[in-house]
C-alpha cells in the first residue's frame, strides 16, 4: 500500500536529479531537474525573494517563493516565447536610447514580426 505522508524538506531534495541557481540581487532563481512517478524529466522553476520586515531587533527575514513547472512537451513553445520577449526588451531599450522622446511600437507592428525575427543566441 502507498505511503501517503506528507514529503519532507529531505524527500523533495531527493527528487532533484539536476540542480542550478542564478543569484540576482535579493532574489535567487532555482532551476531544478526533477522526475514525475511516471520517470518523465521536468523543470522547476523557484524565484525565492528576501524580504526584510521591521526594524532593529524586532527585524525578521521571510522568504517569498513562486514556481514554475515546465513539461517536456512545453519546452519550445516556452524557449520561444522567452526569446520574443527578451529581443523585444532589448530591441525597446535600444531604440529608447537612440529615440529623443520615447515611444512604445505600435501593436500592429509587434505582432508582424515572425519568430525568426526573434532568435537570441544562447
Amino acid at each position: 500500500m502507498e505511503d501517503f505522508r506528507k514529503k519532507t524538506a529531505d524527500d523533495i531534495d531527493k527528487d532533484v536529479i539536476f540542480s542550478h541557481s542564478i543569484k540576482a540581487g535579493k532574489r535567487i532563481y532555482y532551476m531544478d531537474v526533477r522526475k514525475t512517478r511516471k520517470n518523465e524529466m521536468y523543470l522547476s522553476i523557484t524565484e525565492s525573494k528576501k524580504i526584510v520586515s521591521g526594524e532593529g531587533d524586532e527585524q525578521q527575514v521571510s522568504f517569498e517563493k513562486h514556481k514554475i513547472f515546465l513539461y517536456r512537451e512545453d519546452f519550445s513553445n516556452f524557449i520561444d516565447g522567452l526569446t520574443k520577449t527578451i529581443k523585444f526588451i532589448h530591441e525597446a531599450e535600444k531604440d529608447e536610447a537612440d529615440a529623443p522622446a520615447p515611444e512604445a511600437p505600435a501593436q500592429e507592428e509587434t505582432e508582424a514580426k515572425s519568430s525568426e525575427d526573434f532568435k537570441i543566441e544562447f
